[in-house]
């Protein structure tokens, strides 16, 4: 067989397999190369025939696309600048945001409405990192492992500096969850399948081991202050039962405790409370030399960053964890990996940035892969797109790849034009920003509360969630003031759910039996790989660890 004759057979062999593992409906290609097999074509007539016909296809395929439509394109730039500054603003969540927008945009075409979420679900992930690098209070969960270095940056005048490294690795991020997105989906989507409940209650274990990295000092208040936010996330109703938990016949306490007021309480009050010990302070000079971190800082940090973006599309694939999990378990992998850093953790590391903000914004991607693929959402933003899909006549799911592929092929193209809109508005209006680090204390104090108490009340329109923001906040304060971390405290918040939840249902799905329970741990591949990382990782923080390595380390330096 001529092997200009055998190349177009072994394309169209491939699209036919792409298209049987759901990846996109191709068959006309695969067909359009079968038939230019012709007995009496010439290498050139067949290259001209094989290319006129894909280009023709691809062409009506991808007529609609956020790339080639100025409007749409225009609707995605909006909707990015919008969830920037909505995600930099405290309980402003991007999860609102896209609930609203589908009230307005119930009458649309699903193109334009589809378009102006995606600008704010992306620009909404990256913003909340502007308030945690420079006010210490994260726009958005997903940024409270940037305010850990952030903040103290900004404490040494780098502010320009932390913003401009935070956006171009969340723009790295970024494309590294659309690119698994647009060529992996079936596959991870294949994997996240696999998780039953014992799988994810081990990554809500593993999550709460990470109180280690969070506990910036003694490893004790550390465990003190994470148990003390998982009894925090057990307030209300149980999920599985309706009975009452740590209520006290409250009825304000039935619903549960919000975890934005607790993180708001516990990082913008606790802030100002502090900030009073200080009023009369200078205001600190922010150095803005050098916005755009240079070539070899990226360079420098692109393995750690590949690293934590894979942790962050594997995380925001799962169903029901998101870009918050993903970024605190990419800075504890970061604290584990890097070896010599130039400033310690918890003080302006540079890889305190990169971490977390690579992995939240790779969970985007990842996010919507079980949202294409399977119909099921990754997060709680891709549960209000199936709703919008809903509405507008599509079926999220395998067949909204056979039938309507050019939407998949939307969404990858609306997310990079996101992506893209994100870096450049993230670039700019830095020296604008710093400018709030700089003000006088007298001024930046009452704002920070300002902050907080919108900010608190606009999650549910409700003064019990602003109560319950004042009350963690002098509480924060406490525990600032007497060297108990505060992050373990949200990640407790955080996880206690899905640590509760599917512990619960992994042990009646076993029929009440440890012995079957363990017995499926040792006999699934997945859950033995989670098991054996969790015994690791608890192992490591132990001081038996510490001395093993100071031995090993001794033993060496003799030789």
């Amino acid at each position: 067989l001529h092997l200009s004759r055998l190349l177009p057979l072994l394309a169209a062999q491939l699209l036919l397999v792409f298209e049987k593992n759901g990846v996109v409906d191709h068959s006309q290609i695969a067909q359009s190369a079968l038939l230019a097999l012709g007995d009496d074509d010439t290498p050139t007539d067949l290259a001209l025939r094989l290319d006129y016909n894909i280009e023709h296809i691809l062409v009506d395929e991808f007529q609609d696309t956020a790339v080639t439509q100025f409007d749409l394109l225009l609707l995605v730039g909006i909707g990015t600048f919008a969830g920037v500054y909505v995600g930099a603003i405290p309980g402003l969540s991007v999860t609102m945001a896209v609930s609203i927008l589908i009230s307005f945009t119930f009458s649309w075409d699903v193109y334009p409405a589809i378009s102006l979420m995606i600008g704010i679900y992306m620009g909404g992930v990256y913003g909340g990192s502007r308030t945690a690098i420079l006010l210490n209070i994260p726009g958005a969960p997903s940024a409270i492992a940037t305010a850990m270095d952030g903040y103290p940056m900004a404490l040494r005048g780098e502010a320009g500096t932390a913003i401009g490294v935070t956006t171009v690795m969340s723009f790295f991020g970024g494309f590294i969850g659309i690119f698994v997105l647009a060529l992996a989906a079936p596959f991870v989507s294949d994997f996240a399948l696999k998780f039953q409940p014992r799988d994810y209650m081990l990554l809500a274990v593993l999550g709460v081991l990470l109180v280690g990295s969070l506990s910036q000092g003694s490893l004790a208040k550390g465990i003190l202050a994470g148990a003390l936010g998982i009894a925090i996330g057990a307030v209300g109703r149980d999920a599985l039962t309706f009975t009452e938990r740590f209520t006290f016949d409250l009825p304000m306490m039935q619903s549960g405790i919000n975890f934005i007021a607790v993180m708001i309480g516990m990082f913008g009050v606790s802030e100002a409370l502090l900030q009073l010990h200080h009023v009369k302070s200078p205001a600190i000079r922010q150095k803005i030399t050098r916005i755009v971190p240079s070539w070899a800082t990226v360079r420098r940090h692109l393995p750690l960053s590949l690293q934590t973006s894979t942790i962050g599309v594997i995380i925001g694939a799962l169903p029901g964890t998101g870009g918050d999990i993903a970024a605190l378990m990419a800075y504890d992998h970061a604290k584990r990996v890097t070896k010599n850093p130039e400033v310690p953790f918890g003080k302006g590391a540079m890889e305190g940035l990169v971490a977390p903000e690579t992995a939240n914004n790779a969970a985007v991607g990842g996010a919507f892969i079980p949202m294409m693929t399977l119909g099921i959402p990754g997060d709680a933003v891709t549960a209000i797109m199936i709703g919008a899909l809903f509405i507008h006549g599509l079926n999220p799911g395998p067949m909204l790849m056979i039938d309507k592929p050019d939407m998949f092929w939307f969404i990858v193209g609306a997310l990079v034009m996101a992506n893209c809109f994100m870096l450049l508005f993230g670039l700019t209006g830095i020296k604008l920003f710093t400018k709030i680090v700089e003000m006088p204390r007298s001024v930046l104090i009452p704002l920070i509360l300002l902050l907080s108490i919108v900010g608190a009340y606009a999650v549910n329109n409700s003064l019990t969630d602003v109560y319950w923001m004042l009350g963690f906040g002098f509480f924060g304060y406490f525990m600032r003031h007497y060297g108990y971390p505060l992050g373990p405290v949200i990640l407790g918040v955080i996880l206690s759910r899905l640590l509760d939840d599917n512990w619960r249902r992994a042990i009646i799905s076993e029929r009440e039996d440890l012995g079957r329970f363990f017995y499926g741990i040792v006999t699934s591949p997945l859950s033995l790989v989670l098991f054996l990382a969790v015994i690791l990782i608890f192992v490591s923080q132990t001081p038996l660890w510490a001395w093993g390595k100071a031995r090993l380390r001794a033993g060496k330096s003799d030789e």
